[in-house]
């Protein structure tokens, strides 16, 4: 089950890459616009902005996710869809998936067959989280890999949950793409709180997304020993600074786009 107070706990940090990512996008008057993985609607909503005569959707596998979009009283559809098995519409002009594919194992085919159905001219642009060796999933594997917990949890994805942007490009331009992809290590500085290793800033930050599986699997008494325990883990390898404590995050960006006739 997703939260979406939990995620929108950093909402100001998680937006940028969005931003980022939607200003590589060149489409100047889509018609049809969709954001897969839409989670809350905070930032479907600006892509509403961007394109004012735009349909826009947004779709989510999330009840809760969706419920609340919709609550934010905003011109943009919210939807109740997996990505999985989605398929774009010939009337597709872009395509916008922001930090959802890494959820998808199987997603470097799925972006194979979506690209082979794209319209030409259509965009289809995405970021995922490129941390998955970082610390902070370290943490997580090395406290899910405890007796106490191991047999009661799915496996925690390592750094093969992505691509790089050069083996995505490499997929998208057979596919008769053409590619920009890049890289960005974000250095997110957290408030350090009090010294309570369950108030530590990176907890917080993996609970709303990476910890989500492990939350999922485990009773409230399951989860609150993991999550205390998971806090002196990041306590140790996060360590707090002059009030701060230092997150880098690695991130993937492509945008790709079918050529036009």
């Amino acid at each position: 089950m997703w939260d979406p107070a939990a995620y929108l706990r950093f909402a100001d940090h998680r937006s940028r890459p969005f931003a980022d990512l939607l200003a590589r996008v060149a489409a100047a008057d889509p018609a049809v616009v969709v954001d897969l993985g839409c989670g809350p609607g905070t930032l479907t909503v600006h892509l509403a902005d961007r394109w004012p005569e735009a349909v826009v959707t947004g779709i989510d596998s999330s009840t809760e996710m969706i419920t609340a979009a919709r609550a934010l009283g905003s011109p943009v559809r919210f939807d109740v869809g997996d990505v999985a098995d989605w398929e774009p519409g010939p009337d597709v002009d872009a395509v916008i998936c922001n930090a959802v594919l890494q959820w998808v194992p199987e997603h470097p085919t799925l972006l194979d067959r979506w690209a082979a159905r794209l319209r030409p001219g259509a965009v289809l642009a995405f970021q995922v989280p490129g941390n998955f060796d970082a610390p902070s999933h370290q943490a997580i594997r090395s406290v899910a890999a405890d007796a106490r917990w191991r047999d009661r949890l799915p496996d925690i994805r390592g750094g093969d949950a992505v691509l790089d942007p050069a083996g995505y490009a490499a997929r998208l331009l057979r596919a008769g793409c053409t590619v920009d992809a890049w890289e960005t290590t974000y250095l997110h500085l957290l408030p350090a709180g009090d010294a309570d290793p369950a108030a530590h800033p990176v907890l917080a930050w993996v609970e709303g997304t990476a910890a989500r599986p492990v939350r999922a699997a485990l009773d409230d008494a399951g989860w609150a020993a993991f999550y205390r325990r998971l806090g002196e883990e990041l306590t140790a390898r996060y360590p707090a600074r002059d009030g701060l404590v230092a997150f880098p995050f690695r991130r993937v960006f492509v945008v790709a786009t079918k050529p036009a006739g």
